[in-house]
């Protein structure tokens, strides 16, 4: 079993799959239009679409798939900090940076 909630066991051969399909979305019409908005998908700062970065909102090595509804325009800053959470955990990562953000 298991101690990291909603992980996958995935093999090397499914995550690197997975990859390649992200790098294919990557070269996508789609992706690049997404890209041109220049908004980070988590903080809505406006962000020069160069600088835009790929991030699955369910991360690949968790059971995330390289397809269009799990994955999201960022700006480095957001997708440094999500690292591999989970959509609720980041939300509570936020919660409690915004608490201690009032609080000082």
């Amino acid at each position: 079993m298991s101690l990291t909630p909603f992980a996958y066991d995935l093999d090397e051969a499914q995550i690197r799959r997975e990859r390649q399909k992200a790098r294919e979305l990557r070269a996508s019409q789609w992706w690049k239009r997404r890209c041109a908005k220049g908004v980070c998908h988590y903080c809505q700062r406006p962000t020069p679409p160069g600088e835009l970065t790929m991030d699955h909102i369910v991360p690949v090595a968790r059971g995330g798939r390289s397809i269009k509804g799990n994955i999201v325009p960022c700006c480095k800053d957001c997708n440094i900090k999500k690292k591999q959470l989970l959509p609720m955990e980041w939300d509570q990562y936020l919660s409690q940076m915004h608490s201690q953000n009032n609080y000082e």
